[in-house]
């Protein structure tokens, strides 16, 4: 059949950069072709490019058609199309009535992109759901514009395994229907299973292109052959998990906190838990299972709950605005979206600083200093962190972001899915990292994940949600 997506000799340079470099690919309808490698290896560039979009001041040569007809786009950072002023259910419904259809249609489109309770998800704004959740609702998004071709960068980015292999299997079966997909992914376990083509980026160049079967068939290291290095599989609980919702005295302590969403249902129920200097307490459960909602309430983002957040056995204030500037400092949140934390109009490495500055006191020179240490610890240099955030792909947003908060020199850290979407060497260096502050500065750290590998590396505890509920250790297991 006729390629819907035609891509010949693309070549994308800016800030003095070549982002891509001579890429050509095909998408057919009812085909998946995969655009495989490491953050920041151009698969956002050429996605963008299908749209239309390109880095401020792009040089562009070669050809991008899509004669296909409507394409949709599912965003890494999904917020980042999503009004935080309008609730999902007007969003859906206006796409659904441009289109000639109604609300039915709009709860089909979010069950198709495996929500299976699109009420209480057309009820809520953007804010209000996890990032899995968001990932899902701009899904149902292209599903209900009848796109013929699918942009997907990271779709699995943020989700839990279980809700991961269902996403899979609902993309597979919408190209079963015709729709063509480009799937941009660090994940070779989702590329095996949806891709027929693949082609693999390093550094914005294609070191290998071919059928699936071909190109991901054993043949040497992945690392020789250009593929991104898998993280490894999850081991056994560490040594010392204790059972989920033990309370233990420490840095941080949360005890019977209730939340809730405004005017919305109650997403937890009476949890407590704590967790001490120089520990790590992983807290995993599905999307949608309030991991979310638990970290926001610890960094005074989400202020509608009962029970108390102590620091240091002191209440925290609820809102982040009656803190005060050690509270603040103290008390560190890591954002799943990362891109949506940063200033677009502000190089990466000033935004970094500027919180040195504002939290620690330190002067323009030292600030820019202790910046610069820790983003190098995280492995970006200097030229990529002083570009501004649209420069930098997903992976390298969600270390500056962690570099941000870790500059401050935090009592408690709150990582949200920090690892949900790096690639494999890039995300053990990311918990190396983590592990340091841990020895070194008697870091309290919560770490929110679906990566169970990641919480066997350096957790101590496993704390379990299931439906806002900290669940016991058999329910855990």
């Amino acid at each position: 059949m006729n390629p819907i997506v035609v891509v010949d000799g693309l070549r994308i340079e800016a800030g003095g950069r070549v982002l891509v470099d001579g890429v050509s690919l095909r998408v057919h309808p009812g085909r998946v072709t995969a655009l495989l490698g490491a953050s920041g290896s151009g698969k956002t560039t050429i996605g963008l490019a299908l749209l239309g979009e390109y880095p401020e001041g792009a040089r562009v040569s070669g050809s991008v058609r899509v004669p296909g007809g409507a394409l949709g786009h599912v965003p890494q950072h999904p917020a980042s199309v999503l009004n935080p002023a309008r609730r999902a259910g007007a969003l859906l419904g206006d796409l659904a009535r441009r289109s000639g259809q109604g609300r039915s249609e709009v709860r089909a489109a979010l069950r198709a992109a495996q929500l299976p309770e699109p009420e209480a998800v057309l009820r809520r704004f953007p804010h209000q759901l996890s990032g899995g959740q968001q990932q899902r609702v701009v899904l149902a998004q292209a599903l209900l514009l009848g796109a013929r071709v699918i942009v997907a960068d990271e779709p699995t980015t943020g989700l839990d395994p279980v809700t991961k292999a269902r996403v899979v299997e609902r993309l597979a079966a919408v190209v079963r229907q015709g729709v063509g997909l480009l799937l941009l992914s660090h994940d070779l376990d989702v590329v095996r299973a949806l891709a027929d083509e693949v082609v693999v980026l390093r550094a914005g160049r294609v070191v290998e292109s071919g059928p699936a079967g071909q190109v991901l068939a054993p043949a040497g290291g992945d690392r020789t052959r250009g593929l991104p290095v898998p993280p490894p599989a999850a081991g056994p609980p560490p040594a010392g998990t204790a059972p989920a919702g033990l309370l233990t005295a420490g840095v941080l302590t949360v005890e019977q906190l209730t939340a809730r969403h405004r005017g919305g249902p109650t997403v937890l129920h009476a949890a407590g838990l704590g967790v001490g200097a120089g520990e790590c307490l992983a807290l995993v459960g599905r999307s949608g299972s309030g991991k979310t909602t638990l970290g926001r309430c610890l960094a005074g983002l989400h202020s509608t709950y009962r029970g108390r957040v102590l620091l240091d056995g002191e209440p925290l204030p609820r809102s982040l605005r009656s803190r005060t500037r050690p509270q603040l400092a103290a008390v560190q949140y890591v954002f799943q979206d990362a891109r949506a934390s940063f200033d677009e109009h502000r190089p990466v490495a000033a935004q970094v600083a500027r919180a040195a500055r504002r939290l620690r006191g330190l002067g323009r020179a030292e600030a820019d200093a202790a910046a610069s240490r820790v983003l190098a610890e995280l492995g970006l240099s200097a030229a990529t962190a002083g570009r501004r955030p649209a420069a930098l792909s997903g992976g390298e947003l969600q270390r500056a972001a962690l570099a941000r908060a870790m500059v401050v020199r935090p009592k408690v850290l709150v990582c949200d899915e920090i690892t949900s979407g790096l690639d494999g060497p890039t995300r053990g260096r990311v918990l190396d990292a983590l592990a340091r502050r841990l020895r070194e500065a008697d870091l309290a750290v919560l770490l929110i994940t679906h990566d169970l590998a990641a919480a066997a590396t350096i957790a101590g505890r496993t704390a379990v949600l299931e439906g806002g509920r900290l669940v016991g250790p058999g329910e855990a297991d």
